[in-house]
């Protein structure tokens, strides 16, 4: 079956589909995106997810390009009309078509739009989980705005694929005072010896996750401390456990750091447990 795209007005075959070359977000960068995980066709967090996109677009001062109930529709019917029960659907804005200048378009241009779905392996995901995976730690090189979720993510891409080159599933970032901010595609957490669950808060050089804000009120059921907090990756090393939470890898289980195994190298009973738990307090649509 192909699969389709939503451009701009229209549901397309994924070959036909594309945007303008002066699109200022192939241009620049100039927009942001949000990835919603897709379970049983429906899709999780999206309300959260809504409202992290409103912010963003707001930053950079992006006009919202339709009612959000629409965009609803949207990206609803992409993921009917590509038959995904189980993956992902990414949206992405941009601030539309101008003639190639860096500062806002002088006269009003329609944002862009741009929805895709695709089906991930349930299996594979489980299997990773099962297992647990390595990151590696780098230096924070990215703009500070990362508050914002912009498609500006080249620093990400290069840290990626030297977690890859490496061995590892993912790079965990590392700021000037020696302290982890977030992962390239991920937001990073530890638990500590004594069972607290420690991630940064969001005011301190990260991007607030929609699967950390519901893993908060998973922790508050299970009745699990959490700490927002800066920490260092000599504490992560030495903790019991390390995961690392996003839309398409729920709790991800860290089982080592580097060169330094977490724990006894395998999946601790937390971050099972919150990745057992976790779609309980999700809301579906």
């Amino acid at each position: 079956m192909s699969r389709i795209a939503y451009v701009n007005g229209s549901y397309r075959n994924m070959r036909d589909a594309c945007v303008n070359v002066e699109d200022r977000g192939y241009q620049f960068s100039d927009g942001v995106y949000e990835v919603c995980e897709i379970r049983d066709g429906r899709l999780v967090d999206m309300p959260r997810h809504m409202t992290r996109l409103q912010r963003s677009l707001s930053e950079l001062r992006i006009a919202m390009p339709m009612p959000l109930q629409s965009l609803s529709v949207v990206m609803h019917e992409v993921v009917r009309r590509n038959r995904v029960t189980y993956g992902i659907v990414y949206l992405q804005i941009t601030r539309g078509v101008a003639r190639r200048d860096h500062g806002f378009p002088t006269k009003p241009v329609s944002p862009s739009v741009v929805v895709t779905a695709r089906s991930l392996s349930s299996s594979k995901n489980e299997a990773t989980a099962a297992a647990g995976i390595r990151v590696v730690t780098m230096p924070d090189n990215r703009w500070p705005r990362v508050d914002i979720k912009s498609v500006s993510l080249l620093p990400n891409v290069l840290a990626k694929q030297a977690a890859r080159e490496q061995g590892a599933y993912e790079a965990w970032y590392v700021d000037g005072d020696g302290c982890v901010t977030e992962g390239a595609s991920s937001n990073a957490w530890i638990v500590t010896t004594d069972g607290r669950a420690v991630t940064r808060p969001t005011n301190g050089g990260i991007l607030a996750g929609i699967t950390r804000s519901v893993l908060f009120d998973v922790l508050a059921e299970l009745q699990i401390k959490l700490e927002e907090r800066p920490f260092t990756p000599a504490e992560a090393k030495a903790a019991a456990e390390a995961f690392v939470t996003s839309a398409s890898q729920i709790v991800m289980p860290v089982v080592a750091i580097d060169d330094a195994t977490i724990g006894n190298g395998a999946p601790g009973p937390v971050s099972r447990r919150l990745r057992e738990q976790f779609h309980r307090f999700s809301v579906f649509s």
